[in-house]
């Protein structure tokens, strides 16, 4: 989790061109597919309030695949959302929807994972690097039990 967790942190320096090629990516696709914020906000928030424990990925990412990685170790239950292999293959709905979570969390990064408990964006450029600090602080364990998600061996 070292290097990833580095490279993660330092993802916040690139803000601001990730932001500038996200919404230029949301645009002319979701233009092309007739996409809006406003199509893929509501499910966003409908699966934010049916799942307490919820992260959206992409398949290629090591940043999607470390956190999976965490939150498989927590022995919670979750659910993954996966906009893409990457942000670079992302069709219409999936760049709004990239788009649309920037603004729910705190300092409005495009990068994924984007991981959501009880409701509630953990952390902002960096979910992964969010998701290690409460990992390490020994309080993901606490933080999703009070949001009442289900542990792994709960049918």
């Amino acid at each position: 989790e070292g290097p990833l967790r580095i490279a993660s942190d330092g993802m916040g320096l690139i803000k601001p061109l990730f932001m500038a090629e996200a919404s230029l990516q949301a645009a002319v696709l979701g233009g092309i597919a007739k996409v809006t914020a406003k199509d893929v906000v509501p499910e966003i928030e409908a699966a934010k309030k049916q799942n307490p424990c919820l992260i959206y990925t992409y398949k290629w990412s090591p940043f999607s695949t470390g956190a999976l990685a965490l939150l498989d170790k927590s022995g919670y239950k979750y659910t993954n959302i996966e906009l893409g292999n990457e942000w670079f293959t992302l069709d219409g709905r999936g760049s709004q929807t990239r788009v649309a979570l920037a603004g729910m969390c705190e300092n409005g990064a495009t990068s994924l994972p984007k991981i959501f408990i009880g409701g509630k964006c953990i952390g902002g450029a960096g979910g992964f690097s969010a998701l290690t600090d409460l990992v390490e602080k020994d309080e993901l364990q606490g933080l999703l039990k009070a949001a009442r998600v289900p542990s792994q061996d709960t049918n």
